[in-house]
């Protein structure tokens, strides 16, 4: 199937790793140009080096931290300033710390709503004059399957994130006669640096060993095992691209059965 994303242009955030890096990278090998985040420097210049010599696409980096209020605007900025123009965003951020209610201030609640729901509010909002302009303009949330069924020891993600998916929803259906179509994945556990982080916090609450924690995991799973970052960027170029054009307001689980409802 073609894509038909040949030249266009795409910023995406939180890409310098795990799944945010492998969004980027299928979208290069369909053609797109693209600007790569993260708030580490070092890490997304070496990222967009590695996708260069991996697909030979046009990429450049970009670091900034999409949690300062004044950080979003400037990436969209530069990769205006690259490009021209963007057609496709996706916000993407690391996710809050793990942790039970109880073990939260107020700051870190504020912290986790400028990374979870802020981040994605500023970056859309600052990319919108240019998705105007497009005519395959597409955002895509990347957010999680906690949103529908929680996760353990992860209230800050578990709240927050629903307020981007309603946030995606309601774009969806504000925006849609403009031309724009907003959709949001739900990953469930995927093996990145992330879920790593979150098994290594299990493992040592409950006296076992990382890869007990990832097996254990793995088992919600029909398909026994997690997913691979590939899998969730395969999903995404696809609801991206024009070849998803009648697609808008979509929480996709990208999650190997993991969920169990049925909507």
């Amino acid at each position: 199937m073609d894509l038909r994303l040949n030249e266009k242009a795409a910023f995406i955030a939180g890409a310098s790793r795990g799944l945010g890096y492998a969004v980027a990278k299928g979208l290069l090998q369909e053609g797109c140009k693209v600007v790569i985040n993260s708030r580490n420097e070092e890490r997304v210049i070496n990222a967009a080096e590695k996708l260069r010599k991996e697909t030979g696409g046009i990429v450049f980096p970009v670091p900034g931290d999409v949690t300062d209020p004044n950080i979003p605007s400037a990436l969209i900025a530069e990769t205006v300033k690259f490009f021209g123009g963007i057609d496709l965003l996706v916000t993407n951020a690391s996710g809050p710390p793990p942790g039970q209610f109880d073990s939260f201030n107020d700051e870190a609640w504020q912290k986790a709503i400028d990374l979870s729901l802020m981040s994605h509010v500023r970056l859309i909002k600052a990319a919108l004059p240019y998705l105007k302009k497009s005519d395959i303009a597409s955002v895509l949330t990347i957010t999680s399957y906690s949103v529908k069924q929680p996760i353990s020891n992860l209230v800050l993600s578990n709240s927050i994130r629903s307020a981007t998916i309603g946030l995606t929803k309601t774009l969806a259906l504000e925006l849609g006669g403009e031309g724009i179509r907003f959709n949001s994945i739900l990953p469930s556990w995927t093996i990145t640096e992330r879920v790593t982080q979150l098994m290594t916090d299990r493992a040592e609450r409950n006296g076992t060993t990382l890869e007990q924690e990832i097996q254990k995991q793995a088992q919600e799973s029909v398909m026994g095992r997690m997913g691979t970052p590939e899998e969730f960027a395969n999903a995404a170029v696809f609801l991206l691209s024009p070849a998803a054009s009648y697609i808008t307001g979509v929480m996709l689980t990208v999650d190997g059965g993991m969920y169990k409802g049925t909507i």
